[in-house]
């Protein structure tokens, strides 16, 4: 029997989502700068503490670019999407893609971050890939900084602990709205602005020295994020009035493990560490809450007389947001012991659910009461930009990916995106992450893939990077072409 389900407007926009630094390639090409996303070696999976991205020290940064580490840096080497977009945008088409989210690599504008003039180079390769999509009828979502600060603000300035990042930022901002304002209708400002409190070199170029106060730079680099994504509004709705652009929140609620009222209260605490960005994003200013614990742990935020109006003025159109999971929290010592091994955020283990290969919790319903809970909070329209799920697909002897896996988690949680709009819900568009396999963003692996087409390239940098078309690339194909009506057996 096939699953029908109604709902979907016929304008959705339906796509794939992808990072420059993950994607392109090419680091060292037509002028490009280095970037934090470039100093991330991969390690392997027996060598390493964690699932999570490997975090550099300052120590670590100098050795790497002295030359003393001897290891793969794969997010140099992506998937060569910078000479291989018409194949890939072509591919995308194939599906019935409406739109595709993808970033723009700050590095590859202005290789230093704080350079005088853009580099011409590194415009004109955007320019081709708009009109590469243009070609398609394929709108693009442009993500202004995804996982990647250039390498020379984190030298110059400590990246966005720096206030002079924030000029910088916006400069870079403005020369792409005015570049592609005739191309690109849909902007976000930060990929998963919260994940700076979690990968701080991957979210916000941070490295740290023994016995700082690490709580108090991070969220001052956090402030500066936050004053930079208003101004990059400010500038968006002035240099491209039809334009729409947003925040982006790593999101997935927290479960309390039970209904004890410290597990409830500690769950809501874990929610608003993650929703304070968007807070300030959405609604303009910094919430109680977040005044409370600045004050509980002594940090003390650094702020310029114009940034409250700013934040207040420039507020974002719409919620961007990447679901994987939900997490669930207790303050029972012996259960906090039950860790997930995969999950950035730490999470125990919730007994209800079952697990992928890389420790995320499978939670479709989740994603239903996440989306419920945005729209109820922010009251702005949603954009689900990424959705997906990782696992160490095989190619068969007749050259297939039969990955009925990804189809049964793709359509689980299709189906609550379905449903979270019969609740009222407002969604844009879903972008699922990532169309085509791309180097992980938290584990630097090929083997983790999410891609409905594989890309022939295992962990050590083997391979033809020949593009292979899994099961799940038809039927996501049928999805688009049924506007979600039609999920499959």
């Amino acid at each position: 029997m096939t699953k029908t389900l109604k709902g979907f407007p016929q304008n959705f926009l339906w796509g794939g989502a992808t990072a420059a630094n993950q994607l392109e390639g090419a680091f060292d090409v037509d002028g490009k700068g280095l970037s934090s996303a470039d100093m991330i070696a991969y390690v392997p999976k027996a060598e390493r503490k964690n699932d999570h991205a490997i975090e550099i020290s300052s120590e670590r940064l100098e050795d790497i670019l002295a030359g003393k580490v001897n290891a793969r840096f794969p997010k140099r080497e992506g998937v060569d999407f910078y000479h291989r977009y018409k194949e890939d945008i072509a591919l995308f088409a194939e599906m019935g893609f409406k739109v595709f989210r993808m970033s723009i690599h700050w590095s590859r504008i202005f290789p230093n971050g704080y350079d005088a003039e853009p580099n011409e180079a590194g415009l004109q390769f955007y320019d081709n890939v708009f009109d590469e999509l243009r070609k398609y009828g394929i709108e693009p979502l442009v993500t202004l900084s995804h996982y990647e600060t250039p390498l020379g603000l984190t030298q110059k300035y400590n990246g966005w602990l720096g206030r002079e990042v924030v000029d910088h930022y916006v400069k870079y901002a403005e020369t792409v709205f005015t570049r592609y304002k005739d191309k690109v209708k849909y902007w976000m400002t930060f990929n998963e602005i919260n994940m700076l409190l979690h990968l701080p070199f991957l979210g916000a170029g941070l490295v740290f020295q023994e016995g700082e106060n690490v709580k108090q730079i991070q969220y001052q680099a956090a402030h500066h994020q936050l004053v930079a994504s208003a101004l990059a509004v400010k500038a968006c709705h002035e240099i491209i009035p039809d334009a729409k652009i947003g925040c982006m929140l790593a999101a997935g609620s927290f479960y309390p493990y039970t209904c004890n009222p410290e597990d409830v209260y500690q769950g809501m605490e874990k929610d608003r560490e993650s929703y304070f960005f968007i807070d300030v994003q959405s609604r303009g200013e910094y919430p109680g809450y977040a005044k409370r614990f600045f004050k509980d742990h002594g940090l003390n935020i650094e702020m310029e007389s114009g940034d409250a109006a700013i934040l207040k003025d420039h507020t974002v159109d719409y919620i961007g947001f990447s679901y994987y999971s939900s997490r669930t929290t207790s303050t029972d010592p012996e259960v906090v012991k039950n860790m997930t091994s995969g999950n950035v955020f730490g999470s125990v283990a919730n007994p209800y659910l079952d697990k992928s290969e890389w420790g995320w919790t499978i939670d479709p319903k989740g994603f239903r009461i996440t989306a419920n809970q945005l729209h109820d909070r922010y009251q702005k329209p949603l954009f689900v930009v990424e959705n997906g799920f990782g696992a160490n697909d095989v190619v068969s002897p007749e050259g297939e990916v039969n990955d009925d896996y990804r189809i049964d988690y793709l359509k689980r949680h299709i189906a609550e995106m379905g449903e979270a709009l019969q609740d009222g819900v407002e969604i844009i568009g879903y972008t699922s992450w990532g169309p085509i396999d791309i180097v992980s963003a938290s584990s630097g692996e090929m083997k983790k893939r999410y891609g409905y087409i594989y890309v022939d390239r295992d962990n050590e940098g083997n391979g033809s990077l020949k593009r292979i078309k899994k099961k799940s690339f038809h039927w996501y194909k049928n999805v688009i072409h049924s506007d979600g009506e039609n999920l499959g057996e």
